[in-house]
């Protein structure tokens, strides 16, 4: 069945301000939902705050005050709607769980949108990002046994392995090395487009996630690792935004905003599998319809064009989480020792990437690696969760003891 939300009636924007009875989701509860239930989550929390902040930039760059009001409108409701989605998490996880759970989003997400992305160099992009991000689920699920003596399959169950990926000391490049070419608004395929906000709002989240939980620790180990992945996250968040057109106009970027919402409650909601669940991401749909058409109409009035012109005549396939174990092991065997030289891809550390590695490391092991040392020495191997066997590439496979 085919969707298009162009044609869809949404609920009226003054029908959706809620109050704080309506806002009181019920939490997850962490130790008997579906792992991908709280992916969802993350991930449209990290939908709506890229949708938010996109708003407020906007709204800094626009004179129109009746404009920057019909935005600070909409914004408010968004704001609700985050709240509603990013409060569902437990309070009973810690940090680091939670942390854990972001860092399997990274990997299944990517790896799914991966596989579907249509554009090579897209593809790529994807594949490179998500074999880091499958070393830093590795990397957390080792501080999580050294410093709160507990497995991460509690979290991730069995559909995502825990094992080492494109080690994370080497995903420190010079910043120029970060910046891709990007699509071209006017021939890249709107699922690409689609395919580039969702991973760059759920990388951009992580963000800003670990720059602020950080510090919040007070194990030393833990307060470096977070400071060494928050780094790499901000590398992450320049390679996929790279990817988006600059020259899009505001109208563009707002429509396909607005889309995109709309796209991704909308596969939610039909592969999810808490009942609870569901009906908030089919509310949410129904008030981005209506936020959708707002941004249709601002565009017509201001841009003189029509939407329908840059968007999908209806939703694509809906996202949809789930393992991605062989898939992953295939990137692994063929793309873990790539790193990046302008906006293409080497295995060879150039001179700009290992004078940058120097500098950074100073001689001394990274706080990712220290947490490997520190964790062996204490249970007397690393923390993994290998469910289809051993690690596809032979150097990374446990020393025979």
């Amino acid at each position: 069945m085919t969707f298009n939300p162009l044609e869809q009636q949404g609920i009226p924007l003054d029908r959706q301000l809620r109050n704080w009875r309506e806002l009181n989701v019920p939490q997850l509860d962490p130790d008997h939902s579906d792992p991908y239930a709280r992916c969802r989550v993350i991930t449209m929390n990290g939908i709506e705050v890229e949708a938010i902040m996109f708003g407020h930039h906007f709204a800094r760059h626009c004179p129109d005050l009746d404009v920057r009001r019909q935005l600070a409108e909409v914004r408010y409701i968004e704001q609700q709607q985050q709240k509603a989605v990013n409060w569902l998490l437990p309070g009973l996880a810690s940090v680091l769980e939670t942390t854990i759970a972001y860092e399997q989003v990274a990997v299944d997400l990517t790896a799914w949108v991966a596989r579907m992305e249509p554009d090579p160099y897209l593809k790529q992009a994807f594949e490179f990002g998500m074999l880091e991000d499958f070393d830093h689920l590795y990397r957390y699920a080792n501080l999580y046994e050294l410093i709160e003596h507990r497995k991460a399959e509690k979290i991730v169950d069995a559909l995502t392995e825990v094992m080492p990926g494109r080690p994370t000391p080497l995903h420190h490049r010079h910043p120029i090395d970060n910046v891709r070419d990007h699509y071209d608004k006017d021939t890249a395929s709107p699922i690409s487009k689609l395919h580039t906000l969702t991973i760059m709002a759920a990388e951009q989240q992580t963000m800003n996630f670990y720059m602020n939980v950080g510090p919040e620790y007070m194990e030393e180990i833990a307060r470096r690792l977070y400071q060494e992945i928050g780094l790499i996250e901000e590398e992450h968040v320049t390679h996929y935004e790279s990817l988006l057109d600059p020259n899009e106009t505001w109208w563009e970027m707002l429509v396909n905003h607005e889309y995109n919402e709309c796209y991704m409650y909308y596969s939610f909601m039909e592969t999810e599998s808490d009942d609870r669940l569901k009906s908030i991401w089919e509310l949410h749909l129904a008030m981005e319809l209506e936020h959708l058409r707002i941004a249709c109409d601002l565009m017509r009035r201001h841009q003189g064009r029509e939407p329908a012109e840059i968007l999908a005549p209806s939703f694509p396939e809906p996202v949809t989480f789930e393992p991605n174990k062989i898939y992953i092991r295939e990137i692994l065997a063929t793309q873990i020792d790539l790193t990046t030289l302008g906006t293409g891809y080497v295995r060879d550390a150039h001179e700009r990437f290992q004078r940058f590695q120097d500098r950074l490391h100073g001689g001394e092991p990274a706080p990712s690696d220290q947490v490997l040392e520190e964790t062996t020495a204490k249970f007397g191997q690393d923390y993994r969760m290998e469910t289809e066997g051993p690690h596809p590439v032979p150097s990374m496979r446990r020393p025979a003891h």
